[in-house]
């Protein structure tokens, strides 16, 4: 496996020999951490980052002539131009700051879909999605008087291709899907997705939030529109996310919140707007969580993707191996082709209930729907466990998970 990337970037992490102190006992003090979907873990660099901020140099942004203000906002910039360049964007300013991910769908939701959408057109979704990219476009079409169409899934649980193509028309304005599913780990064709919208005249957004900690995410060479993700789940700080947009599709669209910063001319008369990306930047930003972000991807950069994904796929494939082995495990989504997380069953014994056995082994879990219910109802489920990889995991943690399933399973066995 690559340098820098399971034990060998543990050291990073402070919450782990955190844990070794206050948890000596448990597993030798080793927190077995496998839930980075839902939330990543922070590098010393990230914390440093956000902690100069306001021991170093704090001020508000954008709007000081004096030298902490001025420092801040090179700072606060210089972290919209890595994300351009970590996106591929074509323009800087196509990158707006949002407190997250569900903001950056919301945004689009209410001022490009609520000023572009009408009665009888249509938007295509999947039931793969997070409830954050589900939930809004609901709302919008009830609004709107428009339709959703929601996409389920083939027999082996993946995106259905031939029902997208179907499903598309002159109606479909807008398609809304995740690059990699939250409770499955399912990997849907982005490049092709767009590729075939486009040719309708529909607009795509890509829900990266899962994506961007697990591989390179090119904006171009997806093809997209639009494209959210949020900081938390990139090993930076929380409160902070990214819309980013077509320069062209973005000037055209109203602000989204009103107030300071977004403004060009402010009368009773009337108000003019600010342009990219201030228009969409209303109000003082989490001026720390931006510069945190900034330093998350500077650390990730210099890992290198490569290395993540080697690392996490040999992972996860052992993970598959050996939770596959145990008859009590069911295994969701198609095997041999997830990425990054393993969502399972285990025959008698309720998913909060192996949660709980496994907390108290060190090893933290998710279990539940994910935000996902429309996904679990297709499924026949109500809750599942779900098993998810960062870079500070290792085999040992695999090993870990393994063996508190089977110590679950026999405490739950009638003896």
């Amino acid at each position: 496996m690559g340098s820098k990337v399971g034990e060998e970037c543990r050291s990073d992490f402070p919450i782990f020999e955190h844990w070794r102190k206050q948890h000596p006992l448990a597993r030798n003090g080793r927190l077995v951490y496998l839930d980075s979907a839902a939330t990543a873990q922070k590098p010393q660099q990230v914390i440093q980052a956000v902690t100069a901020v306001y021991s170093e140099c704090y001020a508000n942004v954008h709007r000081s002539v004096y030298e902490l203000g001025d420092r801040t906002t090179q700072l606060f910039e210089a972290s919209r131009a890595k994300v351009a360049t970590f996106l591929n964007a074509r323009h800087v300013e196509e990158v707006i700051f949002t407190s997250g991910c569900t903001d950056s769908i919301n945004l689009v939701a209410h001022s490009w879909a609520r000023s572009n959408l009408k009665a009888g057109d249509e938007i295509i979704t999947t039931v793969l999605e997070h409830h954050a990219n589900f939930v809004p476009w609901q709302e919008v079409a009830r609004v709107c008087e428009a339709k959703v169409h929601y996409l389920g899934l083939t027999p082996s649980a993946e995106f259905d291709l031939g029902a997208y193509e179907a499903a598309l028309s002159d109606r479909t304005k807008l398609v809304a899907v995740s690059q990699l599913s939250n409770a499955l780990g399912v990997e849907l064709p982005i490049a092709e997705i767009c590729q075939l919208a486009h040719k309708y005249g529909a607009l795509v957004l890509v829900d990266a939030a899962q994506s961007v900690a697990h591989g390179s995410v090119d904006v171009q060479a997806l093809g997209a529109d639009f494209l959210t993700f949020s900081g938390h789940k990139l090993y930076g700080p929380n409160g902070v996310g990214v819309l980013w947009g077509r320069k062209e599709i973005l000037e055209q669209m109203p602000p989204f919140r009103l107030g300071g910063s977004m403004i060009n001319t402010v009368a009773i008369e009337g108000t003019t707007f600010a342009g990219l990306p201030n228009r969409f930047e209303a109000g003082t930003p989490n001026i720390s969580g931006v510069i945190g972000l900034g330093a998350a991807i500077d650390y990730l950069s210099s890992i290198g993707f490569e290395a993540i994904c080697v690392h996490e796929a040999q992972l996860l494939s052992l993970m598959e191996a050996q939770l596959s082995a145990i008859p009590q495990v069911r295994l969701l989504g198609p095997m041999g082709r997830r990425h990054a997380l393993l969502s399972f069953v285990v025959e008698e014994v309720h998913p909060h209930d192996l949660a709980q056995i496994l907390d108290q082994q060190g090893v933290a879990i998710r279990a539940g729907h994910h935000c996902a219910q429309p996904l679990l109802r297709q499924l026949g489920l109500t809750a599942t466990t779900r098993a998810s990889l960062g870079i500070y995991n290792t085999a040992d943690d695999v090993d870990a998970l393994t063996q508190g399933i089977r110590d679950a399973i026999a405490f739950f066995s009638p003896h």
